[in-house]
């Protein structure tokens, strides 16, 4: 969603970091530039100004122009103005109360209500180990209660059983009393939606809120809607009170002003987006977190913990005891293209790491993308069982026929096959004494028999991770597997390498 924003904002910054010292002309130049990022990417006007406001006081001192890197400097400060517009910090859902936590939703039609309900359930259940019961008091939409009915059921939640001859009223007050009696730690009420906001849904929403007392009233918004979502948001918030905000569609290609602007306008925190159609494709906001992919300063956290939730203890630990042992084979190889498509493909990991906006078109054109993982999935399917453990069978024969059984052509499967030498490599480094004592550390010590820091969600530090490195003889983290180590294009994806480069004449 950010993308026009970042490129503009990482031309400005390009722009200084090639000036060495800074002058009070050159930070007001950028400063322009930044505000003019923020207008086009459709940020409220009151927004932008008094963002701007609290940037140029900071960024004209003589902290800044005097620094060793004023380029980093005068990032830092618009990195802190962004989490600061974007709310600051992070607000969790208050559930912790004497059960059932209620949480409302509210929101117009279209906006992804239903849909949200299901996925927080589910994000509830799995994360939080919480029993979540969901209710639908839509009795506008025909479908609202068949799909809220469908998504209970994909996610193993309890939905309250539906009835024709009731009101919106007794439907919250039949819910509230079997979430009680059932003993659910948390009831989400989906509320009906309207074209527009009126007076009949502002009753409704009130009415319910006043029977079921929510610990959260979440106001759910199509983040493609640009301003007029700030503007529902401030309608919702002043009729009945919204406690947080849930922005959908953020995969989406708007320009992103809405998210930057809605807290700001509304007083509101934003406490979920939704950043895809499958059911876990739900995140908690985290301000700073989300000022740093703006910046192109990427998202570790967040990339951690998508690899703690994708792959399976029992899977790490035996890798971990291959990687020590310094033993890694195409059956490793491909287990790792898939945990890596678990995670959400490399689209979505590529965008959380720092840097990757500045290559965004040297990694498009170098064809690095999710089929590209599918194709080397399919190639080493295409092997036999014996082949995959023993890789100095592949002859040229061989793989020709892989080849024609995979659908790809001989120079695909031998790029594959490098890729593989390349983490083997890799592998059997971390299998040495310093590089195993190195990957314990950063395991949390744990390691094999207990993952320890990365198992436990926790992530590794910049530090850590540079001391893994240099006891590993590299100067960055390791490749990600399908990338391979040399990239085709100048410098490289920062700690991922590249796919295989063109032979040398």
């Amino acid at each position: 969603m950010f993308d026009s924003l970042k490129d503009r904002l990482q031309s400005v910054f390009s722009g200084l970091g090639k000036r060495g010292a800074l002058s009070e002309g050159d930070v007001d130049a950028a400063l322009r530039e930044v505000r003019l990022a923020l207008l086009e990417a459709d940020v409220a006007l009151p927004v932008v100004r008094q963002f701007m406001e609290r940037i140029r006081e900071k960024a004209v001192g003589a902290a800044v122009l005097k620094a060793v890197r004023p380029d980093q400097q005068v990032i830092k400060l618009v990195h802190d103005g962004l989490t600061e517009v974007l709310g600051g910090d992070a607000e969790p859902l208050r559930i912790d109360v004497t059960p059932p936590a209620v949480i409302l939703m509210a929101g117009l039609q279209g906006s992804g209500k239903t849909t949200t309900a299901g996925k927080l359930a589910l994000r509830l259940q799995t994360r939080q180990k919480k029993k979540v019961m969901l209710a639908s008091l839509d009795l506008v939409r025909p479908a609202a209660r068949e799909q809220l009915r469908a998504l209970g059921e994909q996610v193993d939640a309890g939905i309250l059983p539906e009835s024709d001859n009731e009101t919106v009223v007794q439907l919250a007050k039949r819910a509230l009393q079997a979430a009680s009696l059932q003993a659910y730690d948390v009831l989400i009420l989906d509320t009906a939606g309207r074209l527009s906001i009126d007076d009949a849904l502002m009753g409704e929403l009130a009415e319910i809120k006043a029977l079921t007392n929510p610990d959260e009233v979440l106001l759910v918004a199509d983040s493609l809607t640009g301003q007029d979502a700030v503007t529902t948001a401030k309608a919702f918030h002043d009729a009945v009170g919204v406690t947080g905000i849930v922005l959908t569609r953020l995969d989406g290609d708007a320009r992103g002003g809405a998210a930057l602007s809605m807290s700001q306008v509304t007083g509101c925190s934003i406490k979920l987006v939704g950043t895809g159609e499958k059911l876990d494709a739900l995140e908690e906001f985290d301000p700073e977190r989300m000022a740093g992919r703006i910046l192109d300063m990427g998202d570790v956290v967040a990339l951690v913990e998508k690899a703690a939730e994708a792959i399976e203890e029992e899977e790490a630990m035996r890798m971990a005891q291959r990687m020590a042992a310094g033993k890694f084979d195409m059956n490793d190889f491909l287990s790792q293209l898939r945990q890596l498509q678990k995670m959400g493909g490399l689209g979505g990991l590529l965008g959380m790491l720092p840097g990757i906006g500045k290559m965004k078109k040297q990694i498009s054109a170098a064809g690095i993308d999710d089929s590209m993982m599918k194709r080397q999935e399919a190639i080493i399917l295409s092997m036999s069982k014996k082949e995959r453990v023993q890789v100095g069978l592949l002859n040229a024969s061989r793989r020709k026929r892989i080849a024609a059984g995979s659908g790809t052509t001989v120079q695909d499967v031998n790029r594959v096959v490098k890729q593989y030498q390349d983490m083997a490599k890799m592998m059997k480094k971390m299998g040495s004494k310093a590089g195993s004592a190195g990957l314990k550390a950063l395991m949390g010590g744990g390691m094999p028999g207990n993952m320890g820091g990365m198992m436990s969600g926790n992530a590794p530090s910049a530090a850590d991770m540079a001391k893994l490195s240099q006891k590993m003889g590299g100067g960055s983290m390791p490749s990600l597997p399908g990338l391979g180590s040399k990239p085709p294009f100048g410098g490289g994806l920062p700690g991922l390498g590249g796919v295989g480069g063109k032979k040398k004449k």
